[in-house]
């Protein structure tokens, strides 16, 4: 996009940007009026590898100067939001992160209803956010929704990225003019950014920057905009909306000739640049220049003293996050109940054909199949619940970057919110396969089946969290964790023994960071030991059996050196060890966008 209409201030979004000039941003506040930020020659460049420019750096921003005053707005897009909440519980619940603990919990609910009734929501208030499993709330009713939560904590310079996006004309003035009288009525610094306004959407502006390839092409008042382009030979014809004129001036997309009043037709790079060196020694620049002092000037009189924004406390995030986590998993069907459905259906297939297979020497092969069955594809279709994490990620990501909560409330509550529903479906369709198979039939046999079965889930839920953490999209995701998975699967113990994986790489190390070997040997060890296997009838008419150890150390190659017990409590480790894992790299990748 080449050209940009804005409200009060211009903003991009960029990767690696550097910002030349020191401290050309800066913020300004008095009593009354509240908040005020100004820029001034501000750059912004970011690397281009395509195009010949200097030192390999494309800029983005050009000598922008302008300023955002409290009680205009400025207009910049994306609902971010939990689709199995309602209004209610989604603003409440980020009424509970964001306010401090020092205000009470009738306080804060007080707010959250007060801010949905400000935006016009009252009637949407028990409503789910909707997504592909239930209808819900429309595009605009989304986009106000997001707002509320931004807004809970009262801020006087608040951002906004495209609240229109996405809206028909009548939402988008709806949307507007609920900022724009918010902005007014609690003297608010708002800064938007805004694409193609409908012509009473752009009657809201008060001041207007147009920027064409970073570079200033107008910023003032909005009404005067239109003289200021008449009077350079760029007349906005008669029925069409002022902004659609400016745009398709300022735009160089398609490098469409464009009739000049002064010198006939002109491309739009020429018409760029002509119009922004006028705009430097015009009077609107010079208007601009003045207000920028006489803002600066506020600083001497009386300098702004910056508190820092209050929070609730670590515990009662934590406590939050998992509940809201705990809701938004019982109410979404493909977090964990359509996994249940189908663990349930597959169990019932394990359970009927390795039905009662009793205790002959032909049973030893057919236990081994089942476990690591249970061991490798239960835990396999984990990976099934990726997408719903992923749209959580996501979440989490807006809310960290409007410093919401931290990391670590977020590992802790997404930890403890998914334990009821993995230790349901460890359990449930556990019984089910374990007591048709007709394994080791004592309650503290099935325990320790059902605790290995859930810490193998929680494994690789965390090791998908991990996978998440590094490649947000979902289809990528889930190939990414598949492909983790299936390697460990072949080290684990079954489909090649482990006295025969090739040393280098297979044996040490995969085989002994694959957590399937673990899982093996605990599956293995809890059903063979202390059992006794009939081999046959031997030469002289006796029968012979074969004790369970034997078995675990001849058959499956089982290290007998340590109990089950230290099996699972590896696994635990393992678990440990990937959420810590899940915390750093979203720590160290949060450093990196930084």
């Amino acid at each position: 996009m080449a050209a940009q209409v804005n409200l009060d201030v211009p903003t991009c979004l960029v990767k690696e940007p550097v910002i030349s000039h020191d401290n050309p941003i800066s913020y300004k506040s008095d009593r009354i009026r509240g908040i005020f930020l100004t820029w001034k020659d501000l750059w912004v460049t970011v690397p281009e590898k395509a195009m010949a420019v200097v030192e390999g750096r494309r800029p983005i921003l050009a000598g922008v100067t302008g300023y955002a005053e409290p009680g205009e707005a400025y207009v910049t897009q994306d609902d971010t939001l939990m689709t199995t909440l309602t209004v209610r519980e989604v603003v409440h619940y980020s009424a509970q992160l964001q306010l401090p603990d020092s205000m009470s919990k009738p306080d804060k609910r007080k707010r959250a209803e007060q801010t949905i009734n400000e935006m016009g929501l009252q009637d949407a208030i028990d409503t789910r956010i909707g997504g592909w499993s239930v209808k819900g709330l429309s595009s605009g009713q989304k986009r106000r929704v997001s707002i509320c939560i931004e807004i809970l904590t009262r801020p006087k310079l608040l951002f906004l990225d495209e609240p229109t996006s996405g809206l028909d004309s009548a939402a988008s003035y709806h949307v507007m003019s609920r900022i724009i009288k918010l902005a007014r009525q609690d003297k608010r610094t708002v800064v938007v950014s805004i694409h193609q306004p409908s012509g009473e959407v752009f009657e809201l502006f008060h001041n207007l920057c147009l920027l064409s390839s970073g570079k200033m092409v107008y910023f003032g008042s909005a009404s005067a905009a239109n003289e200021f382009f008449a009077s350079n030979g760029f007349r906005c014809p008669s029925m069409r909306n002022p902004s659609d004129h400016y745009l398709r001036t300022i735009n160089k997309d398609f490098d469409a000739d464009i009739e000049q009043g002064f010198h006939g037709m002109i491309t739009a790079t020429e018409a760029i640049d002509f119009l922004a060196k006028l705009y430097t020694s015009s009077g609107a620049n010079r208007q601009v220049q003045q207000r920028l002092h006489h803002i600066m000037d506020l600083k001497n009189r009386e300098p702004l003293e910056i508190m820092k924004e209050k929070h609730a406390g670590l515990t009662t995030q934590c406590l939050v996050l998992t509940r809201r986590s705990f809701v938004n998993m019982y109410r979404d069907l493909g977090y964990y109940w359509l996994r249940l459905a189908i663990y349930i259906a597959v169990c019932v297939c394990v359970g009927t054909i390795f039905h009662n297979i009793g205790y002959s020497y032909s049973s030893i092969q057919a236990r081994g199949s089942m476990l690591m069955f249970v061991a490798a594809f239960l835990t396999f279709m984990a990976i099934g619940g990726f997408p719903s994490f992923v749209e959580e990620m996501k979440i989490f990501s807006r809310e960290r970057l409007n410093g919401h909560y931290g990391v670590a409330p977020f590992v802790v509550g997404n930890t403890l919110s998914s334990i009821p529903y993995l230790l349901l479906i460890s359990v449930v369709p556990g019984l089910i396969a374990y007591y048709l198979v007709g394994l080791q039939k004592s309650f503290d046999h099935f325990a320790y089946f059902a605790l290995l079965l859930f810490a193998c889930m929680m494994l690789v839920e965390s090791l998908m969290m991990i996978v998440a953490s590094i490649v947000p999209n979902f289809l990528m995701g889930i190939i990414t964790g598949a492909g983790l998975q299936g390697m460990m699967m072949l080290c684990g113990g079954l489909f090649r023994l482990p006295n025969d994986l090739p040393v280098p790489f297979w044996r040490y190390p995969m085989y002994y960071i694959a957590f399937h070997k673990y899982a093996n040997e605990g599956f293995y060890k809890n059903e063979f030991e202390g059992l006794k296997f009939e081999e046959g009838v031997g030469c002289g008419g006796m029968s012979r059996s074969i004790s369970g150890d034997e078995i675990l150390r001849s058959v499956w190659q089982v290290e007998m050196g340590y109990s089950k017990w230290i099996d699972v409590s590896i696994l635990f480790g393992m678990l440990a060890f990937y959420r810590i894992m899940f915390f750093a790299i979203i720590k160290c990748v949060e450093k990196i966008k930084l």
